[in-house]
C-alpha cells in the first residue's frame, strides 16, 4: 500500500472558551445521569466528551455558526421524581451556554440544536455559573418545606448587571436583575455561588462583591487593593470558586491566589503562583486541593501544609499547554479524579487531581472524532471541510514525475474547488460520491448538494465546474449525517432527530436529478424502560452516530452512542420505468393513521418502492447485540473475489395484471460482514445477514489482539481495506497510530506478548493500594518518581540533530511514501511485498522444522501524528502493493494560534 504523508490541509484549531462537567462529584448511591464533559469554542461548537472511565470518547459535536462564540458553559440537573411504580426517575441533565450577548441558550442534546433561550434588557454576558441543588439532607435540615430543589442560573454582565434566571418547570426565564448597572461601570466576569443563596462576583475594579440571591442586596465588599507599581491600578478578578467548607478563592490579574474567610469575608492569604493573570481556578470536592492556570502557561497545584493544615502553598506547577490556560473543570467519581484544562492551543488536558505527581497528563485531540477528510478515488480527489468552507484537492499519480523533471520540486496536487455555504450555520457533515461527480454538504437547517464536473477534458489538467442540484421539499430540512452509497444511486440522511431516510439519485454526465419520494427507515424498538427515556439525558443515547454502506450498495447499517446497531437491506431489481407507482404508493404511506405507523414499526415493514427496489430492515437485524461501547468504526468488509451485480442479487419477477409492478424480496446474497470497533477498543466482525458473529471474530476475540493494541488510549477513527492480489487487510488508524489486522487468518496465538518487559496484566500497586485508572494518563514508573522539581535533578545532555537524516518517531518500521521522498525503505518495500519484520511473523512447524511465513499477522506504526484522515486516492501502479492511501497530518503546531506571552529565560526552537 502507497501512504502519501499529506499536511496541505488547512484545519484551524479552536481556541476553548469554557469547560464544565455534567456533575462535578457524585458520591456512593447516589443517582445521577451518566457524566459528560462540554467544551466550548471559540467557533460556536460544543463538544460533548463521555470519559468511559478513562477511554474519553467525543460522541458528538454540536456545531455553531457565524461569529458565534461559546464563552460560558454550565451544566443543571432537576430534581429526581418517583413514577407510578414507585421508581426513580433521574433528573434531567440540561445544559447552558452564553457567548458575549445578551441571551443563555439551552441546548437539545438530542437533535443538537438550540431548544430554547432566554434575554433581557441588560449589558452582554460575561459569566455563568449555576445555583447548586438542594440536597434531601439540607432540605429536611433547614425546614425549606415548598422550596425548589432545583437549580437557578447566575449571569454576571459587562456593565455591571447581576441577573437570575429560573429553569424551574423544564423552562428558562429571565427571573430578575439582582443588581442594575452602576454608575461605576465595573464589569462583572466571574461568579460563583456560597451555598444556595449567596453570590460571589468577581469584578473589574479590584473588588470582589458578595450579593444575596434572594433579593439582591450587596452583603460585603471586598477589596484587591492597588495593582502593581508601573501597571494598571486597577485588579482584574478573572476567576472565582468556592472551597467545600465555605472559604473563597480568587485569581486575578496580578497572577496571584488570594484566599478569603466565607465567614467574614476577609483575606487571609495570598501566594504569587503565575508570572501573569490567573485566567481559571479548579477545586477538588473536599476543598483540599487548588489548581490554577494563567496567561504564562502554568498550571500550579496548591495544597494546604502546616500544623493544621491551615496554610496553602504551592506544592507544583508544570505547562501542560503552549498557550494561555483559559478554562478549568474538575470531576470526581470512584476512581476517576481528574482536572481537565483548556486554552487557545485547542487540546483539552486532562490532569490527575487525587493522584497529581503519580501518573502522567494526557492530552485529548483538538480534532473532531470523525474525521472531516472524504476521498473519490476513482477521480482521485480528496475533500475536507470545517466551518461553512470545502475544499477539493486532485492528487496527481506518481508517475507524472519523469527522469526529466525529477530534480525540479513537483507539486502533485491541485486545489479544483473552494465551496463556501451559504447562511450562518456550520457544516455538520459533508461527503463526495465514489466517482467524484456529486458532493452533499449538511447544516443544522439545510441539505446542499452539488453535481462536479472536470473543465477540461484532460484528467487533472484544471479545476471543477460546480453546479447545484434542486433538492425537492420531501428533502428539505437539515442533517447530522450525509453519506453516499458506492454506487452514487442513494444518498442516506440522518435527521436532527436521528430519523433515516433515503434518497434516490438519478445522475448522468451532465446533471443528476433527486426523487422526490424519499424513502424512511425505522430502527427496532428496543424496549427501552420510559423511565430511563424521561430522566437523564433523555434519548440522547440513540443518537446515531456512524453509517455505513456494504461495499455493493444493497446493505445499509446504522449504529447510536448507546451501542445499537441497525441493519436494512437492498431487494428488488432496478426498473427505471416505474414511478408513477412510486408517488402513489407515496401518498397512500403518508395518509395512514398513527396506529399503522406503529405497527408498521412493529412487524419492520418495507420502505416506498423506488424504481422497482426497496429498502426492508433485516430479518436477522434483532439477533446482532448490542455491543459494550460506542461504535467509532462501521464498516463492511469488500470480498476480494466479488463480482458486480446488475441485479443487486435478485431474481426477476414475471408482471401480472394485478401486480403490474412486481419487486422481487430476495435477500441479497454477496458480502455481509460488518466491523465493527468500539470506543474502548473491541473488536467484533458480524454477519449481519445471519445475525451472528463471523467465523474470523469467533476465532479472534478482542482478548487476542496484541497487548499494544488493547492498551490504545485513543479510539480509533476510521479504517481503510486492502483485498488486492487476494489479500484481507484491515488498516485501523487512530489520531496517533497506524495498525494493520490480516483477516485472512486468526491472529497467533502469542499476540498477547509482553510489551517492554512488561507483564500485560493488572498495573501495579501504589503505597496507596490504588489500581484503576483515574481517567488521565498512565502511571508514572516508580524509578521515575524521584525525579522533578524539589527532588532530583535530571541531568539531560543535549545532542545536536542531524538535520540530513529523517528523525523516526515510535517504530523504526515505518511504512511511508511521503509526497516528497523517492526511495522506499527496505522494510516498506518487505511489507509492500508480504514480507513482515521479525516479531510480526507468524511461525509454522512442519515436520519438526520451523517454517517463518512470508506475510505478517499485523503491523502498527506511531510515527504519523496528529492523523486528520486517512482515506483512498487510488489504486497502485504495482497491482501487488495495493490501493493508493493518503494520511493527512495536522501538527499543532503549524497552526496560528495567535501571539502569546513569552516568560523570562525561555526559548523556542526556530520554525516550531
Amino acid at each position: 500500500m502507497d501512504i502519501h504523508r499529506c499536511r496541505f490541509v488547512p484545519y484551524p484549531p479552536s481556541t476553548i472558551n469554557a469547560l464544565a462537567f455534567s456533575h462535578s462529584h457524585i458520591s456512593k448511591g447516589q443517582k445521577t445521569s451518566p457524566p459528560r464533559l462540554a467544551v466550548g469554542r471559540a467557533n460556536g461548537d460544543i463538544e460533548i466528551w463521555n470519559p468511559l472511565n478513562g477511554s474519553w470518547l467525543q460522541e458528538t459535536i454540536i456545531r455553531g455558526g457565524k461569529d458565534r462564540s461559546v464563552d460560558g458553559l454550565v451544566w443543571t440537573q432537576d430534581p429526581n421524581e418517583k413514577d407510578s411504580a414507585g421508581k426513580t426517575i433521574v433528573g434531567k441533565s440540561r445544559l447552558f451556554s452564553v457567548g458575549y450577548t445578551t441571551t443563555v441558550t439551552e441546548w437539545d442534546l438530542e437533535r443538537g440544536q438550540p431548544l430554547r433561550q432566554a434575554s433581557g434588557n441588560h449589558g452582554e454576558i460575561w459569566c455563568l455559573a449555576a445555583q447548586p441543588a438542594l440536597t434531601p439532607s439540607a432540605h429536611e435540615a433547614n425546614g425549606t418545606q415548598g422550596e425548589w430543589q432545583g437549580q437557578k442560573l447566575i449571569t454576571g454582565c459587562t456593565d455591571g448587571a447581576l441577573v437570575l434566571y429560573s429553569t424551574k418547570d423544564d423552562d428558562l426565564q429571565l427571573q430578575q436583575i439582582l443588581v442594575r448597572p452602576s454608575s461605576k461601570k465595573a464589569k462583572i466576569i466571574s461568579v460563583a455561588f456560597q451555598g444556595r443563596n449567596v453570590v460571589v462576583a468577581g469584578c473589574t475594579d479590584s473588588t470582589i462583591r458578595i450579593y444575596d440571591a434572594r433579593n439582591g442586596t450587596n452583603l460585603r465588599n471586598m477589596s484587591l487593593g492597588s495593582g502593581p507599581a508601573g501597571g494598571p491600578k486597577e485588579i482584574i478578578v478573572w476567576s472565582v470558586k468556592v472551597l467545600q467548607g465555605g472559604n473563597i478563592v480568587s485569581g486575578d490579574s496580578t497572577g496571584e491566589l488570594r484566599l478569603w474567610d466565607g465567614k467574614t469575608y476577609t483575606l487571609t492569604q495570598r501566594i504569587k503562583g503565575h508570572k501573569q493573570d490567573i485566567l481559571s481556578l479548579a477545586t477538588s470536592f473536599d476543598g483540599t486541593t487548588i489548581f490554577s492556570g494563567g496567561m504564562d502557561r502554568r498550571t500550579v497545584v496548591y495544597k494546604q501544609v502546616g500544623k493544621g493544615k491551615s496554610r496553602w502553598a504551592e506544592v507544583g506547577h508544570r505547562r501542560y499547554h503552549t498557550h494561555d490556560v483559559k478554562a478549568m473543570a474538575s470531576f470526581e467519581h470512584k476512581a476517576v479524579s481528574i482536572v481537565v484544562s483548556g486554552g487557545p492551543d485547542a487540546s483539552p488536558t486532562i490532569m490527575p487531581l487525587r493522584q497529581f505527581g503519580m501518573e502522567n497528563q494526557r492530552s485529548l485531540p483538538f480534532m473532531s472524532q470523525e474525521s472531516p477528510v472524504r476521498s473519490a478515488p476513482r477521480s482521485r480527489l480528496m475533500m475536507s471541510f470545517w466551518d461553512r468552507e470545502v475544499h477539493i484537492w486532485r492528487l496527481n499519480k506518481q508517475s507524472k514525475i519523469t527522469p526529466e523533471n525529477e530534480d525540479v520540486p513537483v507539486d502533485n496536487r491541485q486545489l479544483v474547488a473552494k465551496i463556501l455555504i451559504k447562511g450562518e450555520a456550520n457544516i455538520r457533515s459533508a461527503n463526495l460520491s465514489a466517482d467524484g461527480s456529486l458532493l452533499a454538504a449538511s447544516t443544522a437547517t439545510d441539505i446542499k448538494l452539488f453535481h462536479l464536473k472536470a473543465r477540461k477534458s484532460e484528467e487533472g489538467s484544471g479545476g471543477l465546474r460546480i453546479s447545484k442540484i434542486t433538492i425537492p421539499g420531501g428533502h428539505s430540512g437539515g442533517a447530522r449525517i450525509v453519506e453516499f452509497s458506492p454506487d452514487g444511486k442513494w444518498l442516506c440522511i440522518i435527521r436532527a432527530d436521528s430519523r433515516i431516510t433515503l434518497a434516490r439519485l438519478l445522475s448522468s454526465a451532465s446533471s443528476t436529478v433527486v426523487h422526490e419520494v424519499p424513502a424512511k427507515l425505522t430502527r427496532l424498538n428496543r424496549n427501552i424502560e420510559k423511565r430511563i427515556l424521561l430522566g437523564g439525558l433523555g434519548t440522547y443515547d440513540r443518537c446515531i452516530t456512524q453509517v455505513a454502506f456494504s461495499h455493493d450498495s444493497r446493505i445499509l447499517a446504522v449504529s447510536d452512542i448507546a451501542g445499537y446497531v441497525d441493519t436494512w437491506v437492498l431487494s428488488g431489481v432496478e426498473d427505471l420505468m416505474q414511478t408513477n407507482g412510486d408517488i402513489e404508493a407515496a401518498s397512500a404511506s403518508d395518509s395512514e393513521d398513527s396506529d399503522s405507523e406503529e405497527d408498521a414499526k412493529e412487524e419492520g415493514a418495507k420502505t416506498t418502492p423506488l424504481f422497482g427496489q426497496n429498502w426492508t430492515r433485516n430479518p436477522a437485524a434483532s439477533s446482532i447485540p448490542k455491543v459494550p461501547a460506542t461504535p467509532t468504526v462501521l464498516s463492511f468488509r469488500p470480498n476480494s473475489h466479488q463480482k458486480k451485480a446488475t441485479s443487486n442479487g435478485a431474481t426477476h419477477v414475471i408482471p401480472t395484471r394485478h401486480n403490474p409492478n412486481p419487486i422481487a424480496h430476495d435477500l441479497p446474497s454477496g458480502e455481509d460482514r460488518l466491523l465493527v470497533v468500539t470506543a474502548t477498543g473491541d473488536v467484533f466482525e458480524f454477519e449481519v445477514l445471519k445475525g451472528s458473529l463471523s467465523p474470523w471474530s469467533r476465532h479472534n476475540p478482542t482478548s487476542a489482539f496484541p497487548i499494544e493494541f488493547t492498551k490504545l488510549k485513543d479510539q480509533a477513527r476510521g479504517c481503510v481495506w486492502d483485498i488486492s492480489e487476494s489479500r484481507e487487510r484491515l488498516w485501523l488508524y487512530g489520531v496517533g497510530w497506524l495498525w494493520m489486522f490480516d483477516l485472512s487468518r486468526d491472529l497467533p496465538p502469542d499476540s498477547q506478548k509482553l510489551v517492554n518487559g512488561e507483564s500485560p496484566g493488572r498495573k501495579g500497586k501504589r503505597k496507596n493500594g490504588k489500581e484503576e485508572d483515574s481517567g488521565a494518563g498512565s502511571m508514572i514508573p516508580d524509578k521515575m518518581l524521584g525525579t522533578g522539581m524539589s527532588r532530583k535533578m535530571q541531568r539531560i545532555i543535549h545532542e545536536e540533530i542531524d538535520e540530513s537524516h529523517e528523525i523516526q518517531f515510535g517504530d523504526p518500521n515505518v511504512m511511508d511514501i511521503d509526497d516528497e521522498d523517492e526511495d522506499d525503505s527496505p522494510d516498506l518495500e518487505r511489507l509492500r511485498r508480504g514480507s513482515g519484520s521479525g516479531e510480526d511473523q507468524a511461525v509454522e512447524v512442519v515436520d519438526g522444522n520451523d517454517v517463518v511465513e512470508t506475510k505478517p499477522h499485523y503491523w502498527r506504526t506511531f510515527k504519523y501524528r496528529p492523523i486528520l484522515g486517512m482515506c483512498v486516492i487510488g489504486e497502485g501502479d504495482d497491482g501487488d502493493i495495493g490501493p493508493e492511501v493518503a494520511i493527512l497530518e495536522r501538527p499543532i503546531w503549524e497552526a496560528d494560534l495567535g501571539p502569546r506571552y513569552v516568560g523570562d529565560q525561555e526559548w523556542e526552537k526556530p520554525g516550531v
